[in-house]
């Protein structure tokens, strides 16, 4: 296909996608494109909507932003005490649902006439966030055409939560190539920079360094949907192929999605003949895999990575892990589980719940979070890793390489740092990384009066993460205690470990799987920022105490957790798989 035409049909894509996204919630596409701008432009946009009078739309939505929710909660109640315009209330109310704030929503709503015109979207989104799936869809009854477009989608949502699954015709004669696997992707590099696309790409890498045909194909309209509109049909990294599924149109509904996406993915796996599958978290890419694999009658591997409907609720209220959602994702999640060949985890914490979920165990494989590449060599020491990033060189820098989101508990991090800075003055607290949360750790840095001794690089390069791992004296996991924190233990740090960085973290139960306290790390306990700040300070205090640490963490990540070792472990798995099947 053309450059040309493959950009006139990713044009096509993205704003098809864009057209349901404003359809469907407007608040959170404005969201969506804004943190998509570059600070350089977006940041004119926020002041001018800072400086317009009056508490409306734009002005919250920019308090939003800029992550000052004091500000923006005073302006939606000053809304809803208002006799503001229906229109102005329910956009507000979806600025609510938008930041996790659902009782004002609800408020918000209460004050419009169930007649207004909007007000039945605005309340499925509502009823959707709090995990009232069929209580989102019925709001939308005897709806505009927009709404009951509304409907239909979440309706075919709510169909796949509640058991559906896409159905392919079996292929006779299919006969594989030995040795080949094709991996079943939410996303991958280069496109996105998270630490499931990092954790992919090594150790698929490291499965092509021993011999295999290592293969990935990602969902179906990635990466145009977030924006990538020059993707191609393929990238190869490292001599890894990641394939797209790119139509010129997404079908209607995530059941109709997920059963092209199958049919896609079946066309792609007759030309590559997989010996096997392998796809990650969460339940949907599970239902694809093994649709496709029932197919071609091969064996499939269902790789847990995380809790997802745990992390789903972990952004709302209790009530959130007894809803419709959250029980059906559970559901699925187990159901996906008890249907594949082998079921790999992170950790012993994780394996637990799997195992809880009714999984035989006998499925159950670890193959925990790992390092190689630039992490295998002698790392440089915090000074030279500072001059080569370009940060200050004299003060000692405690902090963090993460994606900034709450459940990782970086307020609590900063709420420790101002404890410290007046006996260390010459401490500097830097958090790398980028997210949703990364507005509102901004605005706390400047409210507790630290803000000149944090820096915030933002999203950092795959190829400089070692060095910003490298250039703390410190790195710190203060991560919430949440069921998804207490269960999913995290890649980065172990990449700390690995540059003989020492580690401070929660005393949570995947946590203790990486940190011993006092033998490679420290233990703090979680959202208690005086004893996150104790922690630390013992550490800041003994030097020979952390290159201590540090060197055990190091010593121990070497010998335990190298994405080689993992990837031999797995292709000893799909061996043992391919012959029996």
């Amino acid at each position: 296909m053309s450059r040309l035409v493959s950009l006139l049909r990713n044009l096509r894509l993205a704003g098809g996608t864009a057209v349901e996204h404003f359809g469907d919630d407007p608040v959170v596409l404005a969201l969506q494109i804004s943190r998509r701008l570059r600070p350089r432009v977006l940041r004119p946009l926020l002041s001018a909507a800072a400086h317009m009078p009056g508490q409306g739309t734009l002005a919250s939505l920019e308090a939003m932003l800029s992550g000052n929710k004091n500000r923006l909660e005073a302006n939606l109640i000053s809304c809803a005490q208002a006799s503001a315009p229906a229109g102005r209330k329910l956009r507000m109310a979806d600025l609510a649902t938008a930041a996790g704030l659902p009782e004002l929503a609800a408020t918000l709503l209460a004050g419009v006439s169930p007649t207004a015109r909007g007000r039945r979207g605005t309340a499925a989104r509502l009823h959707w966030y709090n995990g009232d799936m069929n209580g989102a869809v019925r709001a939308l009854d005897g709806g505009s055409a927009r709404e009951t477009a509304q409907q239909c989608r979440l309706a075919a949502e709510a169909r796949v939560f509640a058991g559906w699954k896409p159905e392919l015709a079996a292929v006779p004669g299919y006969q594989p190539h030995p040795q080949t696997v094709l991996h079943v992707l939410t996303n991958s590099l280069p496109h996105t920079q998270s630490g499931y696309a990092q954790r992919t790409h090594s150790l698929l890498k490291a499965q092509l360094d021993l011999g295999w045909d290592v293969h990935a194909v990602t969902r179906l309209g990635y990466p145009v949907q977030i924006g990538k509109l020059a993707a191609g049909d393929t990238d190869v990294i490292n001599g890894v192929t990641y394939h797209r599924l790119l139509p010129a149109r997404m079908p209607f509904g995530m059941d109709r999605r997920l059963q092209r996406q199958a049919e896609d993915m079946l066309a792609l796996a007759l030309v590559l003949r997989p010996a096997v599958l392998h796809t990650t978290t969460h339940f949907t890419n599970g239902l694809v895999t093994a649709a496709v694999a029932d197919a071609l009658g091969i064996p499939w591997v269902y790789e847990v990575r995380g809790q997802l409907a745990d992390t789903w609720a972990s952004t709302r209220s209790d009530d959130a892990r007894s809803s419709q959602r959250y029980l059906d994702f559970k559901a699925c999640e187990a159901r996906v589980m008890n249907g594949a060949s082998l079921v790999p985890t992170l950790g012993t914490a994780m394996a637990e719940e799997i195992t809880a979920a009714g999984v035989d165990p006998a499925k159950l494989v670890l193959l925990p979070n790992a390092v190689g590449e630039y992490y295998l060599n002698e790392p440089l020491s915090p000074r030279d890793a500072r001059r080569k990033l370009g940060l200050p060189q004299d003060p000692e820098i405690i902090g963090t390489v993460s994606s900034l989101v709450d459940y990782e508990g970086l307020d609590d991090l900063l709420r420790a740092f101002a404890l410290l800075a007046p006996e260390h003055p010459q401490l500097t607290c830097l958090i790398a990384g980028d997210g949703s949360a990364a507005p509102g750790l901004k605005a706390l840095a400047a409210e507790l009066g630290i803000n000149g001794r944090v820096l915030f690089p933002g999203r950092v390069s795959r190829e400089n993460a070692h060095l910003y791992h490298q250039a703390l004296d410190v790195f710190v996991v203060p991560r919430k205690d949440l069921n998804v924190t207490r269960a999913v233990t995290p890649l980065k740090p172990v990449e700390a470990m690995a540059c003989r960085t020492p580690v401070v973290a929660s005393s949570l139960p995947a946590l203790r799987e990486l940190v011993n306290d006092g033998d490679n790390g420290a233990l703090a306990a979680p959202e208690d920022p005086s004893s996150l700040a104790a922690s630390l300070d013992r550490l800041l205090a003994d030097p020979s105490l952390r290159d201590r640490l540090g060197a055990n963490g190091r010593a121990q990540v070497l010998a335990t957790r190298t994405w080689h070792a993992n990837a031999k472990l797995c292709l000893d798995k799909y061996d043992s798989l391919t012959v029996a099947a």
